[in-house]
């Protein structure tokens, strides 16, 4: 079978990631003088909690070259869908890995994307083996469907996103953050923008994602929408009511994002994350 590989960037729940059969390198969390791995021992509420304690903002990294040479040998082909280059050096060690293992069959794809941004792609590329497609018709078709994914996101606080220095363009409304609600967006060339400024509500903001969604829905792939979120229940049920009054969404997950992301997107990010045909 082929080996399906992501990094836990993903953000699947563990339920997706077994009934999938997919394979989850994790990404170190650093707080506290602590190492923490994404999805094993700490979790986004833990997190936000060392912060308020601490007074200190979390610190990620890339898994090592060396960890993911471990990971990808395996027998069989493999196919790696990691966070987006802009965004973390995963993607680079991975190719320097892959290239260490010259003798095994790897395929290492630069999802360009974030969170289940990025578990769109993994959970597709399981289903396209399921169909019995070979691993280069898999790669070619993930390819494809990259810069049909839409990800978005609100954000309650821009200190972590700053200061973590994921996205440059904040700087332009650091000193508004009363007035304004940013969304942001992974642009197709997987870096971070402010897509549109929301003055007023929370509720606005969250509105305004549903008024992006709705705009896409003549070109919505209904198979799966994810509403993800760091630790916001109200506000994901009220887009997930939202999304199923909107189309007829086959699977729509609200889930948890993971320490990684939470770790730059703060505590009462949410956001939507669905593909286009």
């Amino acid at each position: 079978m082929i080996n399906i590989l992501t990094d836990s960037c993903s953000d699947l729940t563990r339920e997706l990631i077994e009934l999938n059969q997919i394979d989850v390198i994790r990404l170190p969390v650093f707080i506290n003088n602590q190492t923490y791995y994404d999805g094993l021992d700490i979790e986004p509420l833990q997190l936000f909690s060392l912060v308020e304690k601490t007074g200190q903002l979390p610190k990620t990294s890339a898994p090592s070259v060396a960890e993911l040479i471990k990971f990808f040998d395996r027998p069989g082909e493999t196919i790696f869908i990691g966070i987006g280059s802009p965004l973390s050096a995963t993607y680079s060690n991975a190719l320097i890995a892959r290239q260490t293992l010259e003798n095994k069959a790897i395929r290492v794809i630069d999802s360009l994307n974030l969170s289940t941004g990025i578990g769109l792609l993994v959970l597709k590329a399981g289903d396209l083996r399921k169909k019995g497609l070979s691993a280069e018709k898999i790669e070619q078709e993930i390819r494809d469907a990259i810069p049909k994914v839409h990800t978005s996101f609100v954000l309650d606080t821009l200190e972590y996103v700053y200061k973590g220095g994921r996205c440059s363009s904040i700087q332009m409304i650091v000193g508004s953050l009363l007035k304004i609600r940013p969304i942001l967006e992974v642009r197709k060339d997987g870096t971070l923008g402010i897509r549109e400024k929301i003055r007023g509500s929370r509720k606005s903001a969250l509105d305004s994602m549903l008024l992006d969604f709705k705009n896409h829905l003549p070109d919505l792939d209904p198979c799966r929408v994810f509403v993800t979120h760091t630790a916001c229940e109200e506000d994901a049920q009220y887009l997930a009511e939202e999304l199923t009054r909107l189309a007829p969404i086959e699977n729509l997950y609200v889930t948890l994002a993971g320490s990684t992301i939470s770790s730059h997107a703060g505590p009462r990010c949410i956001g939507i994350l669905y593909s286009t045909k």
